[in-house]
Order: structure tokens, then sequence, then C-alpha cells
């Protein structure tokens, strides 16, 4: 963070707990994992990361130029990025969240690497897997903002398996999620954003395992607490 550019504290993003406390972060030559509950400032901070490596606002390679909407934090301009000395050769930034707009816009460019397919006439998830399987080429550098939310859990392992072919094929991935199926990928650094700042944390820390693991391990008497059931009466 180049604080020395920083005006006021007082001044959104700055107002979250954890872009505020933000300082160094480090990231695994794997994969990297940003947790928090929504509001954490998860989304925030990835997309900075994103911009600051070149990459559009909603999405795709270096190579995207289009916007539907100008709502960017702006904080990427007070982010300093320290490279390696080997730089990736593929670039792309995949977010849930305007992934419609990115299709489109694949669609319309022809920028699908002559597939000819339409990824808006697959399923939400399958498009989103194609662009994974089919588009990312290896050696690159991927930001992924909650993927899970175009995915089925089993979708979910596959995306696992995916991230793990590209990481043998010497790529690296930043990713914001809440799924506890893609945090448990071995070895890889979590953050967690919360009040209190940025930390890192453990696989079997984080709420998402936690709460997963309570509710699965006990869920009929969770599913009671939780609807205020009573377990005596016959409905």
């Amino acid at each position: 963070m180049k604080r020395e550019l920083v005006r006021s504290y007082d001044e959104y993003p700055f107002t979250i707990p954890s872009i505020k406390n933000l300082d160094k972060l480090s990231f695994h030559s794997d994969v990297t994992f940003i947790v928090g509950e929504n509001g954490s400032g998860k989304s925030t901070l990835i997309e900075a990361i994103a911009l600051s490596m070149g990459l559009g606002q909603e999405g795709g390679s270096k190579n995207a130029r289009f916007s539907t909407h100008e709502n960017a934090s702006g904080l990427f301009n007070f982010l300093k990025i320290a490279k390696g000395y080997s730089l990736p050769k593929d670039y792309y930034f995949l977010r849930a969240e305007s992934f419609y707009n990115l299709a489109t816009y694949m669609e319309e460019t022809d920028n699908l690497q002559g597939t000819g397919y339409s990824l808006h006439e697959c399923s939400h998830g399958e498009s989103f897997m194609k662009i994974v399987t089919e588009r990312l080429g290896g050696n690159g550098l991927y930001i992924f903002d909650e993927p899970e939310a175009a995915l089925s859990p089993m979708r979910q392992l596959t995306l696992l398996t995916a991230i793990d072919e590209h990481v043998k094929n010497n790529s690296q991935f930043i990713i914001a999620t809440h799924s506890p199926i893609l945090l448990a990928y071995p070895n890889a650094i979590i953050y967690q954003l919360d009040e209190k700042g940025i930390r890192q944390i453990n696989y079997e820390e984080t709420e998402h395992y936690l709460v997963t693991k309570g509710f699965l391990n006990n869920y009929k008497n969770m599913t009671d607490i939780l609807l205020d059931h009573d377990n005596t009466k016959n409905h």
C-alpha cells in the first residue's frame, strides 16, 4: 500500500477495516485465497489487484477492453505490485458478478480461440468452466472473484482439479471465495479479511470449514434450532 498517497482514511475504500489496515501481502507461487464475510473487502481488494495488473474491471484478459459500468473503488491507484523475474505469459480476471458481460464481449469479438461455440448457449456453470479449461493457456496469472457462485458442488470439485492442472503448468492463482471445497487446495495461503484487518489463517480455522463441518455433522439439530422446530410435534 502506498500510504503516502492516501488523503483520508474516512473515505471509501479506506473505511473498510481490512483495506485501512492493508500494508503488504505476499502471494503463494501456486494458490492464494482471500476470504471474509460479505462487505469485508474481498472483492474490493481482488479487483484492485486485477486492475493493478492491467486487467479490466469486469474481467477478461489484458486485451479485453469493455465496460458496462464504472464503479471501481480506485484502490488500485494506491497499490504497488512487486513482480518476480519470470513474468506470466497469460493473464485473466474471472469474476462471477460480471461474467454475463464478459461472455457477451467474448462472443462479439470472437475471443473464443476459434472454437465457434456460444457461451450464452451453455449454462452459467458450463460456460464458466469452458473459460477455465479451454481459454486459460497456462503459465499465467489468474485472478478469480467468487467463482463458486456459478458452480454446483460437483463443478467446484472439477474446478479444483482444473486449477491444479494449471498450477502444474506453471500458473499462479489469486482467488476470493466462500467455498470450503476450493479452500481445501493443498498448501495454499489463506488470508482472512475482517474488522481486525488481514491475517493469514489455516484451512481448519476458516469459518467456511467450521460452519460447513458443524452443519453437516449435525444437520438435523442445526436445522431444528435455526428454524425453531419442535421435534416433539408431528407435522
